[in-house]
């Protein structure tokens, strides 16, 4: 972070204390949102801490004609720091989205128009709809739809807000590809090195077996695997496909997943 944006940091935090998020509105969140009001009491607290940081330092714009309210705010809020609740006191576990400031809110989904050029040099031009977006070094894009559907959603492991923050998390090594930055002694690496050994042996087979599974389901009318079939479209979407399950459903992710459990309570329960 450059001295600046620093400076400007401690300055804020010690001159203009963070406001907190009013118990009424902060016990209405945990209500519309069993898989918060589950965490430990203590885990609440510092979330709920966490969460006012967050809305003091990003800004919610709505989109066509959309009033983004405090009760949607702390919504938003408190769902994309849950995957930093292990790491350390607020103002550094938050540094892991210093590189954004903005957040849109559409009412539904966006249809976003897109260009590929193919190996023949051929310009393919499409539209894709979304319920949610994390652009590298820029703003997020959610659905309210898709967000206040969260509660009923957390049954299939899928949660909008988690998946794009944790897109977010994977950016800060560049492009995503479903490697954000390791602890050098994940899983009891000695080492940057071997922890990406350790993460890829878990995730690349993990990866290829759900593929299969989605290809069968697709092809053959095989059952389909529980995990949303997006994360077989890259290692990226489905290390965030794979994340949002383990934080609203982690124990039917477990039993889908167990290879995939270690990885990640080493990653997200790492002391920051």
């Amino acid at each position: 972070m450059p001295f600046w944006n620093r400076l400007r940091s401690s300055l804020r935090a010690t001159l203009a204390p963070v406001p907190d998020i009013s118990a009424e509105l902060w016990l209405q969140t945990l209500g519309r949102y069993p898989f918060l009001a589950a965490l430990p009491l203590a885990q609440q607290a510092k979330l709920r801490a966490l969460a006012a940081l967050f809305l003091d330092r990003k800004e919610f714009h709505g989109a066509h004609g959309l009033v983004v309210t405090d009760a949607m705010a702390i919504d938003i809020a408190a769902q994309a720091c849950l995957p930093l609740l292990h790491w350390g006191e607020p103002h550094k576990a938050l540094a892991w989205y210093d590189d954004f400031v903005t957040i849109v809110v559409h009412p539904g989904e966006a249809v976003a128009r897109r260009e590929h050029t193919d190996e023949a040099g051929v310009v393919h031009r499409y539209t894709e709809v979304l319920a949610g977006e994390a652009m590298e070094r820029g703003p997020v894009m959610l659905s309210w739809r898709h967000v206040a559907d969260g509660a009923a959603s957390a049954g299939q492991g899928s949660n909008v807000v988690v998946h794009e923050f944790v897109h977010k998390l994977d950016m800060q090594n560049g492009h995503a590809n479903g490697c954000p930055p390791l602890p050098a002694n994940l899983l009891g690496a000695r080492g940057p090195r071997a922890a990406l050994a350790a993460w890829q042996a878990a995730w690349q087979p993990a990866y290829a077996h759900f593929r299969e599974a989605v290809a069968k389901a697709e092809r053959f009318g095989a059952e389909p695997p529980w995990l949303d079939a997006y994360g077989a479209t890259a290692p990226a979407e489905f290390f965030a496909v794979a994340c949002e399950a383990y934080f609203v459903n982690r124990e039917r992710f477990a039993q889908e997943f167990p290879t995939l459990m270690p990885a990640l309570d080493a990653f997200f329960r790492h002391p920051g």
